[in-house]
């Protein structure tokens, strides 16, 4: 369900990887016998209006409780998995001596991690 690189892609409008996370969620979020009911099913595809609706930010917010408990402590492990947080991050950038002793290779990294670190945070608003 997750593809090959055991994540899934946010972005700053919406989910860049929606069908694998709306699936994940959906499946993660069924009870035992939903999910035997669901398995036995023909064709995982074929469902109906979850699958065409896409996953922006404004959906995220309306995610059924159980999906926005799931996907909240996910960001959060996520965040938990970063050295620094996004202060941190933002102080960095904004001391431009401390900066400026960085190496290319690293600013350009700060950046990365800012950004993402951004993303998840408007994600736990969301939710």
């Amino acid at each position: 369900m997750v593809g090959e690189e055991g994540a899934f892609v946010l972005g700053w409008d919406e989910v860049l990887t929606e069908e694998e996370l709306s699936m994940t969620l959906k499946v993660l979020c069924m009870s035992e016998e939903e999910f035997k009911e669901y398995k036995e099913q023909a064709g995982w595809e074929d469902d109906s209006e979850e699958e065409n609706s896409t996953l922006s930010n404004e959906a995220l917010s309306r995610l059924k409780a159980p999906c926005k408990k799931l996907l909240y402590d996910s960001v959060l492990l996520t965040l938990e998995s970063y050295r620094s947080d996004l202060k941190a991050e933002q102080e960095l950038l904004d001391n431009k001596e401390a900066f400026d002793k960085l190496t290319g290779r690293e600013q350009q990294a700060l950046h990365v991690r800012y950004g993402q670190k951004r993303i998840l945070h408007q994600v736990l608003e969301l939710l």
